[in-house]
């Protein structure tokens, strides 16, 4: 509990956010339950989501449940929708908490992982390390090393960082539109990077360019193991420091009165923030708008306070990929959908939505 130094007052007009409500947690964790089991039974090969269910009981150790599925159908299960929808849980988890810490930091409602050309910069490291495995035999996205997540570390540093410097470049007010511009112009530079790599490996060029769409296609325990540990280190990050971001939502003066350092609470949510976006973009590609529409839908639905946007940003991005990687892969028939096409449909219109909101109540 944070504790008020003597002598000193909240502002006038604010109002102490309230904390994370059991019945939201609850929802989110019913959000999950049920993105987890529609992934698992529907696709290409239909599964009864009650023979899903408890055969997902029967991975807890000591119980063993008769689940009415075949052994052909329990390896479908477990071999492949089971780390694809891990996958997708862990990655949307990521985006979504990524984006509602940038907007907490920066105080933008705008502020997302790919408008601030975080996530261009982590794939610039990414599409680096596949043009470096050209010479391989197969898919070059596939089974990338592990240290990959570090290139895109890398480039979604340098991303944040050229964007917060050329957002302030026409004085110290960093406004939501200018940091967009920016953020928008250091895309644009890096996108111009991947470009020239992918035309001078152009024997790649199918793979990096199906990977920049977004893709959980390629997915299997592999992926999972190598984004788990940047996951719980962000998480764990990240939510740490919830009740920093609301007192960051007040002012810098008003944080520094409370014993917070701003500075270096804004420094490390933008490092843990990056690492996750980094993570995330490494095994799944540029998927967008995830950092925008959940967060502020728990924002919407939940309130304000950052003790509830973090941690059902989390559960609640994790269901909203994994039910639009389930509609990627069958809403087109045969022809899977690039996932990033699916979240891009649905997040554009909310993009504009938020715009609209955040100009009508007077952002600077």
């Amino acid at each position: 509990m944070t504790v008020r130094p003597a002598g000193t007052t909240r502002p006038a007009g604010t109002v102490r956010p309230a904390g994370l409500r059991a019945g939201w947690l609850a929802g989110g964790v019913v959000a999950v339950l049920i993105a987890l089991v529609a992934g698992l039974a529907f696709g290409s090969v239909s599964l009864p989501p009650a023979g899903v269910a408890i055969e997902l009981l029967n991975l807890i150790p000591g119980v063993h449940l008769h689940s009415g599925l075949t052994e052909r159908e329990v390896a479908i299960l477990t071999e492949l929708r089971l780390p694809r929808v891990v996958l997708g849980l862990l990655v949307g988890g990521l985006l979504a908490l990524a984006g509602a810490a940038y907007q907490g930091v920066f105080r933008n409602p705008l502020a997302d992982p790919h408008l601030l050309g975080v996530a261009a910069g982590a794939g610039l490291g990414v599409t680096a390390v596949i043009s470096l495995r050209a010479g391989t035999s197969g898919d070059a996205t596939a089974n990338l090393p592990v240290g990959v997540p570090v290139a895109a570390f890398a480039g979604a540093l340098l991303a944040v960082a050229l964007t917060w410097l050329l957002g302030a470049a026409g004085g110290r007010d960093r406004s939501p539109a200018t940091l967009i511009l920016a953020g928008v112009a250091v895309s644009s530079f890096l996108a111009a990077g991947q470009t020239y790599l992918m035309q001078q490996h152009v024997d790649t060029l199918r793979e990096v360019y199906s990977w920049l769409l977004g893709r959980l296609a390629t997915a299997g325990w592999h992926d999972v193991l190598i984004v788990l540990p940047y996951a719980v280190v962000t998480a764990a990050i990240v939510l740490s420091q919830r009740r920093e971001l609301d007192v960051l939502t007040v002012g810098d003066e008003e944080a520094s009165s409370l014993g917070l350092h701003p500075q270096r609470s804004r420094y490390l949510l933008i490092v843990a923030a990056s690492l996750g976006t980094a993570a995330a973009v490494s095994v799944s590609g540029l998927i967008g708008f995830v950092g925008i529409i959940v967060p502020h839908t728990m924002r919407l639905l939940a309130g304000p306070s950052y003790r509830s946007i973090l941690p059902l940003s989390v559960l609640f991005g994790g269901a909203f990929l994994a039910l639009a990687d389930l509609l990627a892969r069958t809403a087109g028939g045969q022809a899977e959908i690039p996932i990033g096409v699916v979240t891009a449909f649905f997040g554009a219109p909310f993009f504009i939505v938020v715009l609209r909101r955040s100009r009508g109540a007077g952002t600077p």
